[in-house]
């Protein structure tokens, strides 16, 4: 049997904040856009979306949004609401590495060096590829500089991802971009030079035909 929308979609978006202490943090680039993109795109679609963010964005109106920092964080509301989606699109630019024992008061300057002793986040994605149950659906992205496609189809086996969009470091804070997107059980498809609001329908309607497929 088909399945029916809405589908109830978990996004998340932005770039997490890993504090060194309590004014000081690592981060990235990344703004959270597409992300919010695929949220609106979802919205205007007729979907439910819980969206995770780590951006300052404005959230998109009619969103459950859930405010997140950190990686920690960010796993955390992820877990806590995984269950109930129907898809998990991890948009979020989730940090590598987080200091292992944050200052509890601002460090202070000195003349000298400083080293911060980082230990790995959690992998979300594959947590969440682990413990999917039968139709759910699981997007992930891969930011590579060099061998995009080969990148990122290993990252779509291993992880156990249902898609994954593809991208290089030239589409953070662009107002066009291009990516490569590819299904488990499909080619590769190429989607250039175009917004952000233009990839996320894209990929909304393709994670609808999948959905569609999926409950067959």
């Amino acid at each position: 049997m088909a399945k029916k929308h809405p589908i109830h979609f978990l996004i998340t978006a932005g770039g997490t904040r890993e504090y060194i202490d309590p004014v000081r943090f690592i981060s990235n680039a990344s703004s959270g856009r597409m992300g919010y993109a695929l949220a609106r795109a979802a919205i205007a679609a007729g979907h439910k979306v819980t969206l995770v963010s780590a951006s300052d964005l404005q959230p998109p109106v009619g969103t459950d949004f859930v405010g997140v920092d950190s990686a920690a964080e960010m796993f955390a509301a992820v877990k806590k609401f995984f269950t109930k989606c129907d898809c998990l699109i991890m948009a979020a630019a989730v940090a590598d590495y987080t200091p292992a024992r944050p200052a509890k008061a601002k460090i202070k300057s000195a003349k000298g060096g400083l080293t911060i002793k980082l230990k790995p986040t959690a992998d979300i994605l594959k947590w969440a590829g682990k413990r999917k149950r039968g139709n759910q659906i699981i997007v992930g992205f891969a930011l590579e500089e060099k061998n995009l496609r080969m990148q990122a189809d290993k990252k779509l086996k291993e992880k156990n991802l249902e898609m994954i969009i593809a991208n290089t470091p030239t589409v953070i804070g662009a107002a066009k971009a291009s990516v490569e997107v590819k299904g488990k059980s499909s080619a590769w498809l190429s989607i250039t030079d175009v917004s952000k609001s233009a990839i996320a329908n894209r990929i909304i309607r393709l994670i609808e035909q999948m959905a569609v497929t999926a409950g067959d």
